[in-house]
């Protein structure tokens, strides 16, 4: 191998070395060899990757305030990681949702999936928004930015640095523009109907684009049906299943920011006669609403992530069975209810599990007609199941 000027790593004794060849992109703190020099390498650094026998593995973004002290960019380790090296990866990336979706309106990476660890970008028409959640990512704004606004013709780029992930890496939480502006939400089709995402003052990136093939299921399930959507955000299920023929729908949700842009995203799509809102905490409406004997054709609930980590999956998967038990006591007879998950840390048959738990203690006995996940926009890193969080279960209750 060529002489690099970077710092080199190796891999402790009983570190398994296939399993990086082979495609895991973490190395956690427990597997380098921590020496003087390791030990110095700034956060955000780039180094070399060698086994024990000195083997290049490949390069590496470096930071030893994470669990995860390094994260492979590159196999080959004399890679560049300029300009054009985040072009190659962009324009991979873009070809794949080209061929999916009509508009341009997706997650254009998903981080690791797309050969960019920590590195979240949801693309808005020409206006993207970036989470640069790890420290290599920052340090390298300003190349990935030339590169994305090269490929894709984007005119403006929000940063966006809100979220654990961020913390863990020991990066600030300051957002804002990297390039150009705007100022107002914007307005984007799924399902048939018009959604309203605010880029700047929205949770996450403004619009959850993993739902968006589970949006149409219910969507199937909601013809003529009156429709309740818990932890509904800006209207997700509930507007889509309005587009599909919904006779009503009612959004609960604690943000009243969120409630008035899923009324005028209803209102944009035609339908706001049909779609009404409450505010509160989704445990104590639901009750209210069961209290005055409410029903309804089809109930979602879709509740932020309970169990963020493996250390809350316990106390995660009680929330998540009682969360199944006030949505199972809204359904009529023969009604649908779904049930969703965006934990990594509850995988499925936990979730499965939780959730049968809630809608049995509801006395209700459900058929599993469908399972989703998060939609092609989204690729799964096939050998880290973290990139595998979403999961959505939908029932028939007799």
């Amino acid at each position: 191998m060529m002489s690099s000027p970077l710092p080199v790593l190796r891999l402790k004794p009983k570190a398994d070395a296939r399993k990086l060849r082979h495609g895991f992109p973490w190395v956690y703190d427990d597997q380098i060899v921590m020496d003087r020099r390791t030990r110095k390498v700034q956060p955000g650094s780039l180094a070399i990757l060698e086994s024990t026998d000195r083997a290049a593995i490949g390069l590496v973004a470096v930071n030893g305030t994470s669990k995860i002290f390094a994260r492979i960019l590159d196999t080959d380790p004399i890679a560049v990681i300029d300009q054009a090296w985040f072009a190659e990866r962009f324009a991979h990336a873009l070809a794949l949702r080209e061929r999916l979706y009509a508009a341009p309106f997706y997650r254009l990476v998903h981080a690791e999936a797309d050969g960019l660890p920590g590195v979240v970008i949801d693309r808005f028409g020409d206006v993207a928004v970036l989470q640069p959640n790890a420290a290599w990512a920052e340090e390298l704004l300003e190349p990935m930015v030339a590169a994305l606004t090269e490929v894709t013709g984007l005119r403006h780029v929000y940063k966006n640095a809100s979220g654990r992930a961020r913390g863990l890496e020991g990066l600030d939480d300051r957002s804002g523009w990297l390039l150009g502006g705007v100022s107002e939400p914007i307005e984007v089709t799924m399902n048939g109907a018009t959604y309203i995402a605010d880029l700047t003052g929205g949770q996450k990136t403004g619009l959850f684009f993993d739902q968006r093939e589970n949006h149409g299921f219910a969507a199937r399930l909601s013809k003529g049906a009156r429709v309740l959507d818990v932890f509904s955000h800006v209207g997700g299920f509930a507007l889509a299943a309005l587009a599909g023929g919904a006779r009503e729908a009612l959004c609960i949700d604690g943000s009243a920011a969120a409630l008035e842009l899923a009324r005028e995203g209803a209102t944009k799509s035609g339908f706001d006669d049909r779609l009404a809102t409450r505010r509160g905490d989704a445990f104590d409406l639901t009750d209210e609403l069961a209290a005055d004997g409410h029903l309804f054709d089809v109930v979602i609930a879709d509740p932020p992530a309970f169990a963020p980590n493996k250390q809350a999956l316990h106390k995660g998967l009680r929330a998540y069975e009682r969360v199944a038990l006030h949505a199972a006591k809204l359904v009529e007879p023969g009604g649908y209810l779904g049930l969703c998950s965006c934990s990594h840390a509850a995988e499925l048959s936990k979730f499965r599990q939780a959730c049968l738990r809630g809608i049995g203690r509801a006395g209700r006995v459900p058929q599993l007609l469908h399972v989703g996940g998060a939609g092609p926009d989204h690729p799964t890193h096939p050998r880290l199941a973290e990139s595998s969080y979403l999961k959505a279960l939908f029932f028939r209750l007799h």
